[in-house]
C-alpha cells in the first residue's frame, strides 16, 4: 500500500463514474470522498438519435466524442448501434473505444496519443477530408474544435447530441466542513465545467480554502483554466483514466 496516509481525496467525477476511482483511491490509502459536480443526463429527443442512427450510411465517418456519447447513444436506440460497412468509426479516446467494443463495434481510428479534438485531427486518416459527410456524437455544449477543423479541410460536418450535462443538486456541507477541518488534501477534476460547477457549489467563504488545495486535471486546457481561476497548485494527469489519476494523486501527495 502507498502512504496516502488517509488523505481526502475529493472526487468531482459523475456518480455513475467514480467508483473505480475512489476503489483506487481506498486501495492506496487514501479516503475518497464523492462530491460529483456534474451530472450526465440523456436528452429529451430520443427520436433524433434514433433517426441518425438509421442513416448511418449518409456517412463517412461516425465519430463518438466520449465513452458517454457511446453509451447514451446506445440506451436511446434500443441498446444497439447498427453495424455497416459505412462509416467509419472514430473514437477520442481509449476508454471510448472500449465502450464501442464492448457494444460489439470495431474501431477504425483512435489516436496513437493523446484523447482530446487536438489529437483526433492530427491522425493521417483525418488529413484528407474534402466532400466526406462527418457524423460527431457528443453532448450538449461540447466544443467546436473538432467540427471547426474538419470543416476547414472541406468535410461536411453534423452533430447528434445524446447526453447534456447539468448541475447536480448536491449539499456542499460536508466538504466545506472537510475544508475548514483541513481534511482534503487533494481534488480531481476530468472537466472544465466539473471546475466551473465545483466553484458554484461550494460558497465563495471557502474559496480560499478551496484553492489552496491541490487539483489534479487530465490536461492542459484544464491545468490553464484551474490556473485561472485561482488554484494554487494543478498537477496533470497523463490521461483522463482512473489509474492515470491514482497515479498522479500519489505522485502529488507523497512524491513517489
Amino acid at each position: 500500500m502507498s502512504g496516502l496516509g488517509g488523505a481526502g481525496v475529493l472526487v468531482t467525477r459523475p456518480a455513475h463514474q467514480a467508483e473505480v476511482l475512489c476503489r483506487l483511491i481506498a486501495e492506496q490509502g487514501g479516503t475518497a470522498i464523492r462530491f460529483p459536480t456534474l451530472a450526465i443526463e440523456a436528452t429529451a429527443d430520443t427520436v433524433a438519435v434514433q433517426t441518425a442512427l438509421a442513416n448511418l450510411g449518409n456517412f463517412q465517418w461516425l465519430i463518438f466524442i466520449s465513452a458517454n456519447a457511446v453509451n447514451f447513444a446506445l440506451k436511446a436506440n434500443g441498446g444497439k448501434i447498427p453495424k455497416l460497412i459505412a462509416p467509419r468509426l472514430a473514437a477520442i479516446g481509449q476508454s471510448t473505444a472500449q465502450a464501442l467494443a464492448n457494444a460489439g463495434l470495431g474501431v477504425d481510428l483512435v489516436p496513437a496519443q493523446g484523447f482530446n479534438s487536438e489529437a483526433l485531427l492530427a491522425e493521417p486518416l483525418l488529413q484528407q477530408v474534402g466532400g466526406q459527410r462527418i457524423l460527431i456524437v457528443r453532448g450538449e455544449g461540447g466544443r467546436e474544435e473538432l467540427a471547426a477543423q474538419l470543416r476547414h479541410r472541406g468535410a461536411e460536418v453534423s452533430y447528434i447530441d445524446v447526453y447534456k450535462r447539468v448541475l447536480p443538486d448536491n449539499n456542499a456541507s460536508e466538504v466545506q466542513a472537510l475544508l475548514t477541518q483541513q481534511r482534503l488534501q487533494a481534488i480531481t477534476i476530468t472537466s472544465g465545467e466539473a471546475l466551473q460547477n465545483l466553484l458554484m457549489m461550494v460558497a465563495p467563504a471557502y474559496h480560499p480554502l478551496l484553492t489552496a488545495i491541490p487539483v489534479i486535471v487530465v490536461s492542459g486546457r484544464l491545468a490553464q483554466m484551474a490556473n485561472n481561476l485561482g488554484f494554487k497548485h494543478v498537477v496533470v494527469a497523463e490521461q483522463p483514466a482512473d489509474s492515470a489519476m491514482i497515479k498522479a494523486v500519489t505522485m502529488c501527495l507523497t512524491g513517489k
